[in-house]
């Protein structure tokens, strides 16, 4: 019989690809993650790791299970989960995962509500982009997650968790100051000669806004990639190029002018991620607390509504 915890570790292990890497994250020691490994490859009846001098190799049979055990695995966790909620009451804690523009405009606020109402529950945050925190909340290493999809590149989220939309930004034309398209209007065909700013080449952002540019009939010309806003403003501010940034990415500063691209509809969406049979009351508390924090996004912020 499979052992959940076996393959909660075998999951671990082939996302970091060693033994000694899986311990750390874990917290074990090496020679239990091995025997663990061992165990398991006794269950199947398979060999799960091609060992040698240099290291492990996770078998194409590791890699399946790890893929197959993800929601099986999540839906258990999502009961031991409940029988912790049941048992611990409203003290404990909540592990949240969000990437940048929404740590930063949403998170604070949304973190200040749900404080006063569980000041005795601990808050843990990691950062990342949807790629890195889907697998984490699966892995039930996160509670709740905050992630974004674009209009021209969906996303497809597991169906063992649950999808809450908080918010919609449209997308922001950022332009050096004296610009010649400064105070104009402007469509997506003017800037088929601009050279660009752009977030990196696999990120849904770039993707986004190379499928844009191809339905007005261009291939962008990007020079210059940054995941960080701060340093696309940059580039931006110092004539470099220019860039279109979700709402939420764009903040007014000296060097920089904004335009709306007329025809240009596209937008990125953020929406919470978590399990969706958690009997957590702190969960629903920070759901909401969300919630209330994108409508207030919505209310200062040009160019975002709450969904």
């Amino acid at each position: 019989m499979l052992n959940p915890q076996h393959l909660r570790t075998l999951i671990v292990v082939v996302r970091t690809g060693s033994f000694a890497a899986a311990a750390r994250h874990l917290g074990y020691s090496g020679s239990a993650v091995s025997q663990q490994m061992s165990l398991l490859e006794r269950s199947v009846k398979m060999t799960l790791f091609e060992r040698d001098a240099k290291g492990i190799r996770p078998t194409p049979l590791a890699g399946f299970l790890a893929e197959q055990a993800r929601e099986p695995l999540a839906a258990f966790g999502a009961l031991e989960e409940e029988v912790r909620s049941i048992s611990a009451g409203t003290t404990g804690r909540v592990r949240l995962g969000s990437f940048p523009t929404a740590s930063q405009h949403l998170l604070p606020g949304a973190l200040a509500t749900f404080i006063k109402s569980y000041p005795k529950i601990d808050i843990e945050l990691d950062e990342g982009e949807p790629a890195t925190l889907v697998p984490l909340l699966m892995d039930r290493e996160l509670d709740l997650a905050l992630v974004y999809h674009y209009d021209l590149v969906p996303a497809a989220w597991p169906k063992a968790l649950k999808s809450t939309p908080l918010l919609s930004e449209e997308l922001t034309l950022l332009l050096p100051e004296g610009h010649p398209f400064e105070d104009t209007q402007i469509r997506l065909e003017d800037l088929r000669s601009q050279v660009w700013v752009a977030t990196g080449e696999s990120t849904s952002g770039a993707r986004s806004l190379r499928r844009a540019c191809a339905s007005a009939g261009f291939e962008p010309n990007v020079n210059f990639r940054s995941d960080d806003y701060d340093v696309v403003r940059g580039f931006v501010r110092s004539g470099l190029g220019i860039a279109l940034v979700p709402a939420l990415g764009h903040v007014a500063s000296d060097g920089i002018s904004s335009a709306k691209v007329t025809d240009l509809t596209v937008q990125r969406h953020v929406v919470a991620l978590y399990p969706p049979t958690s009997v957590n009351p702190a969960l629903h508390v920070a759901v909401s607390a969300l919630l209330a924090a994108a409508a207030a996004a919505a209310a200062d912020i040009e160019g975002v509504q709450a969904r």
